[in-house]
């Protein structure tokens, strides 16, 4: 099995954290999307490594310089597929897909010789 990290993308208004989203929205809303979340959880069930978290503030670090930065990934999640393909049918109806201008990226983890 490879393991696979999928970035959450989305758009999010200028000037708003994630965590603005969240506290701005309605607990109704809140809760049906929490709810989806879990039942996407519960059908990929072990393909599951890592649940991930919500991201917010972002910094570029270079050269020992540090800058904010402004970045459209908004979470993440491990999965562990046999493929990429396996890890795409995974995403299939995935809750994220309902938010504007909603995309994930998926990303193999490379496994290093000896490590």
């Amino acid at each position: 099995m490879n393991k696979y990290l999928i970035l959450y993308r989305g758009e999010i208004p200028t000037g708003v954290t994630v965590t603005e989203l969240f506290a701005n929205t309605p607990p109704e809303q809140l809760e049906a999307g929490l709810k989806m979340w879990s039942a996407w959880y519960d059908k990929c069930g072990s393909a599951i490594v890592d649940r991930g978290t919500p991201l917010d503030s972002s910094t570029i670090v270079s050269g020992g310089a540090s800058a904010p930065n402004i970045t459209p990934t908004m979470g993440y999640t491990i999965l562990q597929a046999g493929s990429l393909e396996e890890a795409v049918a995974l995403m299939k109806d995935h809750p994220h897909f309902y938010a504007p201008g909603a995309s994930v990226e998926i990303l193999e983890c490379v496994r290093l010789p000896g490590m």
